[in-house]
Parts: structure tokens; C-alpha cells; sequence
């Protein structure tokens, strides 16, 4: 990118080829990650951020070349917002690595640990993975996971192949299957549930199913059942938020161990098998590379915590993921 050309309060910024392109709002968000959104917005109305000393909009596309003011607004790209992560966390990290080459990385994300900082954490995934990569430059989540869902979690390393996924996504061409463990016995084969969901305002952010929300839709199919639990295959065709466990419980079978939507009573009942988790793991992602258009395909292994529990329901799990 550049260097500083101003005194340390003022950065300017050369747009290189890697971040043409980009809205100027997400450009800003990358570069204060410790900044609210509202704040960016004002300093581009304010004129505190200009680009090649004039004033534009936030959703103007940088081109390269262009020359960006960053005013003082609380500093660009900490590696993480209160440091390196803990030891641990670093050697967890660095052997969650499913998949990686020049353009992409895949990571097993552990349960309990959010994708990204913020509502009081201060490090997320990608805070901890930029800091245990200082010199990777461009690190971005090209999607995301509820904290208590473990898996594949597809992160970025160049600008263009996050673009050529996210539109990959948008278009429905990236696989993702996951592993689920629902309340009763499922009855029949597989089944799609198409049902529009919209996310509450204001103090109410669950999700609900409504018909004037957006568009959703996802795919069951049963793997092991008993009369107490069904262990499932969810493929969701769509990426909306809290998709699958609030369609699994919309058919009246809620995620195992899911506090939100779930069903308190049969949450109780599977502690003594040692379920502390939401049931809900990203088994497997297979997409079209988004440089070499070559096909790939990432698995990660059930955790042993979620088989324990499938082995006291002896319910079998051993298959790969379809």
C-alpha cells in the first residue's frame, strides 16, 4: 500500500492494485478496526477523508493510484484490538489449518470463539490469525460462524479471490454442509425447508421466521436417528443469519444445545453426555477456486466433544461428510 506522508495525527494512503476496487467504507473499516461504522461514515461526510484531496462518497470505489486521507480516528489495522492471543489460542489456531495456498486459507474454528471482536471481545478469529501473521498484509473473513459453531471457516488472503467468493457465494456456488444433532426422531428422507426469515430491531435480535423477510432456504437430511435426537446433514442454500437452527426449529426439532432457539428441557437432558455446546459443526466446503478454478474440497472432523454424545445416543457418525 504506502507509507505515511504526513505527520503521525494524518495518513496518506496510495491505493495499490490489490485493494482497487474496494468501497471506500469497507477500505475505512480495514484500516480502523476499533472504529463504529457511524464514525467512518461522518469523517467521509465531514470531509476528514478525502481521496486525492477532494471529497467523495462512502461507497465510492477506489481506483488505483488513488490517494487516501486518513485522519486520527483511533489508528489503522491494530493486529488485535488487546494484543497477540494467548498462547494457547496461537497453538490451536495454527492446527486448525484444513487448507491453504497463496490465495486462500480454511481454518477448523474452534466452538466458543467468535469470528471477529467486538459487543465486549476484544479478539476474535481474524484478530488472532492477523496477529499470528504479521506480515500477511491482507487477511479477510470471506464469511462467518456463530461463536458456538465449530468448522470450516474460509478466510481470504488476497483482495480479488475475496471478491470472486463472495460473489461465488451470492450465486449459491459454494457448498457448505453441515453436521447437526436435532431434538425427536426425524421421519422420511431428506426434506427443504423454504421459509423467509427476518432478524428482530432493537433490543430484540433473535431471528424469526416471517413471510415478508428475506428469502431462505435449507436442506435436511437425516443420518442416524432415535426417538430422542436425529443426527442431520444441513445444507443451507442460502447465508442468512442463525439460518439452520432457527429452520430446525420452525420444524419443531430445535439444535441440540442451541440456548437461543432451542428447547431448555432437552438441552438439560443431554449434559449428562456431556453436550456444552450448540450441536452445530461445519463439516465440509467445496468450491471453484477463485484463481485456478480448480475444484476444492475441505472437511473438518466432527469434534470429539459432539461424537462423544453421538456415541451415548449410539447413534453412528462415522461417515465423511456427503
Amino acid at each position: 500500500m504506502g507509507s505515511p506522508s504526513q505527520p503521525a495525527t494524518v495518513r496518506t494512503v496510495r491505493v495499490d492494485a490489490e485493494h482497487a476496487g474496494q468501497r471506500l467504507d469497507n477500505f475505512l473499516a480495514a484500516q480502523f478496526r476499533n472504529v463504529p461504522r457511524a464514525r467512518l461514515y461522518r469523517s467521509v461526510r465531514t470531509g476528514e477523508v478525502r481521496v486525492n484531496k477532494g471529497r467523495v462518497r462512502q461507497d465510492y470505489r477506489l481506483e488505483e493510484g488513488d490517494v487516501v486521507r486518513l485522519p486520527p480516528l483511533g489508528g489503522a489495522r491494530p493486529a488485535a484490538p488487546d494484543g497477540a492471543p494467548s498462547p494457547a489460542l496461537g497453538d490451536t489456531l495454527r492446527r486448525a489449518v484444513l487448507y491453504e495456498d497463496d490465495d486462500l486459507l480454511v481454518i477448523d474454528k474452534p466452538s466458543g470463539l467468535a469470528v471477529h471482536g467486538g459487543s465486549g471481545r476484544s479478539l476474535g478469529l481474524i484478530e488472532a490469525m492477523r496477529a499470528l501473521r504479521p506480515r500477511q498484509g491482507f487477511l479477510e473473513l470471506v464469511h462467518r460462524l456463530d461463536r458456538e459453531t465449530s468448522g470450516c471457516l474460509l478466510l481470504a488472503k488476497r483482495r480479488r479471490a475475496l471478491v470472486s467468493l463472495h460473489e461465488a457465494l451470492r450465486e449459491g456456488r459454494v457448498d457448505k454442509r453441515y453436521r447437526t444433532l436435532l431434538r425427536g426422531r426425524w421421519r422420511g428422507g431428506g426434506r427443504r425447508v423454504d421459509r423467509a426469515l427476518e432478524r428482530g430491531r432493537g433490543a430484540d435480535r433473535r431471528v424469526r421466521v416471517d413471510a415478508g423477510g428475506r428469502e431462505s432456504s435449507t436442506a435436511f437430511t437425516p443420518l442416524a436417528v432415535c426417538d430422542r435426537a436425529s443426527f442431520m446433514e444441513a445444507r443451507p442454500h442460502t447465508g442468512r443469519t442463525h439460518q439452520i437452527r432457527v429452520h430446525a426449529a420452525a420444524l419443531g426439532m430445535p439444535v441440540a444445545g442451541d440456548e437461543r432457539y432451542g428447547d431448555r428441557a432437552f438441552n438439560a437432558s443431554l449434559k449428562p453426555l456431556g453436550l456444552r455446546r450448540l450441536f452445530l459443526h461445519a463439516a465440509a466446503l467445496r468450491f471453484e477456486h477463485p484463481i485456478t478454478a480448480e475444484r476444492v474440497e475441505v472437511q473438518a472432523p466432527l469434534p470429539q466433544a459432539l461424537a462423544a454424545v453421538l456415541d451415548a445416543l449410539e447413534l453412528p457418525h462415522a461417515a465423511p461428510a456427503s
